[in-house]
């Protein structure tokens, strides 16, 4: 993930981040009751962890890689939700 990033995060999810990228360890496709989705377009082999906090949508964008084994995830971006997209486009 960019690290400028995480300055930029409200404080609530700079503490969560750890419990984020738990989640993507153990699985990155079910995202262990985390709503997620893949993305299209210019983003078609990335997807998004949806994180909803008062009303205010962020977005984890992230790409999981099979090969060369181990699997892995690479995190693009996290922001609010079209900051984070645009951030992902930006970065890719």
């Amino acid at each position: 993930m960019g690290v400028e990033d995480l300055p930029l995060l409200p404080e609530f999810l700079q503490k969560d981040l750890a419990k984020y990228q738990f989640v993507l360890a153990i699985d990155p496709v079910q995202t262990q009751g985390v709503p997620s989705h893949d993305l299209r377009g210019e983003l078609k082999h990335y997807r998004a962890l949806e994180i909803d906090y008062n009303g205010v949508c962020f977005r984890l964008v992230y790409r999981v890689y099979e090969s060369p084994t181990p699997k892995r995830v690479q995190v693009v971006s996290f922001a609010e939700h079209d900051l984070a997209y645009e951030r992902a486009k930006e970065r890719c």
